[in-house]
């Protein structure tokens, strides 16, 4: 007997369960998240194991990316608000010189911290290919809500919500 022959039909069943398997492998919501390193531009230091017990939101975002700028103040006041509950918020910026960077902050600040893409290794595993891309990191470490693109007020803070950040309605303690 000869090798198998791939007819037409078997390479479109293997085309269509390689599709399939990637739309799944993009859905890492409940997975532990993977080991990771960031140094801010004011030089401290996240990992891992320094923020257990707390939520993290990555922001992954580029100077030329408009919907970055529209919805950086919305990150920066979410940080702000939920800062007492646990928050923290690491604005990672993709694959652009520092130079570029920094010109960019002095015109556009930011309250977040920010973390140039040499002083982690963020991007790469989280795939950051278009901009935005928010990612929630629970307080097990574990990956609670990816949002690939522009998310907005509420979308932020149903991205949050999984992971224990939410506001208090009026009256609540």
């Amino acid at each position: 007997m000869g090798a198998p022959t791939l007819t037409l039909r078997n390479l479109v069943h293997i085309a269509l369960a390689l599709i399939a398997l990637c739309a799944f492998a993009g859905d890492d919501t409940g997975q532990p998240a993977p080991r990771f390193r960031a140094k801010t531009t004011a030089g401290e230091q996240f990992n891992n194991a320094s923020v257990k017990g707390k939520v993290v939101l990555f922001e992954f975002w580029t100077t030329w990316c408009k919907y970055c700028e529209g919805e950086a103040s919305l990150v920066d006041d979410i940080a702000k608000e939920f800062a007492d509950k646990g928050l923290i918020v690491l604005a990672v910026d993709v694959l652009e010189p520092d130079q570029k960077v920094k010109k960019y902050l002095g015109e556009h600040p930011r309250s977040v911290p920010i973390v140039l893409t040499k002083d982690t290794n963020l991007a790469a595993m989280y795939n950051a290919q278009s901009y935005p891309i928010y990612v929630v990191i629970d307080r097990d470490g574990n990956i609670a809500g990816e949002q690939r693109g522009a998310a907005g007020e509420m979308g932020l803070r149903r991205l949050l919500k999984p992971a224990g950040i939410e506001a208090k309605r009026e009256g609540e303690e």
